[in-house]
């Protein structure tokens, strides 16, 4: 393993925390949040755009990118950072979450998930030991553990099964990563869905395999959100103190906020982009959709508090011309400016909590932003 995590800073009042994460490629400041490259690449942004937005590590996609172009492919270009030109860290997932999110297309079984492509209805088998082969050919600098990833709700006896299952799994998968010889970081997942019980159980199992980091999984699928911080308030303490602690697919700005306060230090969502692609900008005042007609002749920035490229060059009016006339260069701009908040609000935490005023910054985010 070729991590090293140093907690810098402790917020009084919260369990939220300051650090460094080093690794080979790179030092990382947490809290972070990751921009999601799912085919290898954010969605309309080059690597020198993501980095001048203050990127860091991106995510890319072990499933989508099994399927498209194929990981000996991704391997032959030289792995992952040769093959998007990205000389910062990257982290993959397991490709589990994808697999059991085609409930209707896979059939889970001790050994591994059978399952159907989304593409061409094609037949594949991923197991915990394929998954570390398929990351270990994309050669990112932190993988996942392979997992199942339950939908909500779900039946108390069923989340007990795919936790246990999880575990077994979480073992091969480290077996898998020790006999490829391979420095890569692996990170083990917690389950165990909304039942607080099992979520303890699966945090203390997964630590007692020592991984280098965890990633809590199987939130945001669906609950509420204060259900979510619940599950997090129950999972977090019985997590290791000084190693990173990942909370995957989340989330919306509140939900960074809500997770830092919790003692997360790394975050990934498509919601920036995706949302981007539909005409919906964050603000410091709460999302606006640029197509609206008032923003028609509102020669102002998308936010009146934001330094991007985009907010210091670029007007509401001339956003929503793009985005109405579906120009490449709209979503482009648009998605550069959601990915910048979203970088920007996780400096503005850790800034915050190096100087101690955690609770006054959030309370100040929360008095302007609308969520609705």
């Amino acid at each position: 393993m070729s991590l090293e995590f140093n907690i810098k800073n402790k917020s009084d009042r919260f369990a939220a925390r300051r650090g460094k994460l080093h690794l080979k490629r790179g030092t990382i400041d947490t809290p972070i949040f990751m921009p999601v490259g799912t085919q290898a690449t954010v969605k309309s942004l080059s690597p020198e755009e993501l980095k001048r937005a203050g990127a860091s590590i991106v995510l890319a996609n072990t499933y989508h990118l099994y399927l498209r172009p194929g990981a000996d492919i991704v391997e032959h270009a030289g792995g992952l950072h040769e093959f998007m030109n990205w000389n910062r860290p990257i982290l993959t997932d397991s490709g589990g979450f994808q697999v059991f999110s085609l409930s209707d297309m896979n059939e889970v079984e001790e050994d591994g998930v059978h399952f159907q492509s989304h593409l061409d209805g094609s037949h594949h088998f991923i197991s915990p030991e394929k998954s570390i082969d398929i990351q270990n050919k994309l050669g990112a600098d932190i993988i996942m553990a392979f997992d199942e990833c339950v939908s909500y709700p779900a039946e108390e006896e069923y989340v007990e099964e795919a936790m246990n299952r999880t575990l077994r799994w979480a073992e091969r998968s480290l077996k898998a990563l020790e006999e490829a010889d391979s420095d890569q970081n692996l990170f083990g997942i917690v389950q165990g869905g909304t039942y607080p019980e099992m979520r303890r159980l699966s945090a203390r199992e997964t630590v007692k395999f020592d991984f280098p980091g965890y990633a809590i999984g199987g939130l945001s699928v669906g609950e509420e959100n204060e259900l979510m911080y619940e599950m997090l308030e129950e999972t977090i303490p019985v997590l290791p103190r000084d190693k990173p602690r990942y909370l995957m697919g989340v989330g919306t700005p509140a939900d960074l906020i809500e997770g830092v306060k919790r003692g997360v230090d790394m975050f990934d969502c498509v919601l920036p982009t995706r949302l981007a692609r539909h005409g919906s900008l964050y603000t410091s005042r709460g999302r606006i959709n640029i197509t609206n007609a008032k923003y028609k002749e509102d020669f102002t920035p998308p936010d009146h508090d934001c330094d991007c490229y985009v907010c210091s060059n670029y007007t509401r009016a001339y956003l929503r011309h793009l985005t109405k006339r579906n120009e490449l260069f709209g979503l482009r701009l648009s998605s550069y400016h959601n990915i910048y908040f979203f970088l920007e609000l996780m400096r503005k935490l850790r800034y915050n909590i190096k100087r101690g005023s955690l609770q006054e910054f959030c309370e100040k985010f929360y008095s302007r932003y609308r969520t609705k």
